[in-house]
C-alpha cells in the first residue's frame, strides 16, 4: 500500500479531483453497448468526430466509460471465468 503524506500533496504531486473515465478495448462495441446501457444503465454521450477508430462513449453515476473496438478481436483472450487477479473494474449495485 502506498502511503500519501501532506508533503507529497504539497510537494509536487498532482492531486486528483476524480476519475474521468476508463477505456475498454472490446471484441464487439455493439455487444458491449447493449450490456452497459441495458443492464447497467449507462447513457451514450457524444464522442469527438476526429477519432478515426470505432468506439462509443458512455456516462452515468459520475463514471465515464469509453468502449474501443479492437482492431483484431480474435487476438483478445477468451474470458471463461473471472480472475480477481486480472485487470478489471468493479461496480457495486443495490441488489
Amino acid at each position: 500500500m502506498v502511503k500519501t503524506t501532506a508533503a507529497m500533496v504539497s510537494g509536487g504531486v498532482l492531486p486528483l479531483a476524480s476519475l474521468n473515465h476508463i477505456s475498454i478495448v472490446c471484441r464487439s462495441v455493439e455487444e458491449s453497448l447493449d450490456f452497459y446501457m441495458n443492464v447497467l444503465g449507462f447513457v451514450p454521450v457524444r464522442r469527438p468526430g476526429s477519432f478515426n477508430f470505432d468506439g462509443a462513449w458512455l456516462f452515468n453515476y459520475g463514471i465515464g466509460i469509453h468502449l474501443l473496438q479492437s482492431e483484431d478481436p480474435a487476438s483478445l483472450p477468451e474470458k471463461t471465468e473471472i480472475n480477481p487477479k486480472d485487470n478489471h473494474i468493479s461496480f457495486q449495485v443495490t441488489n
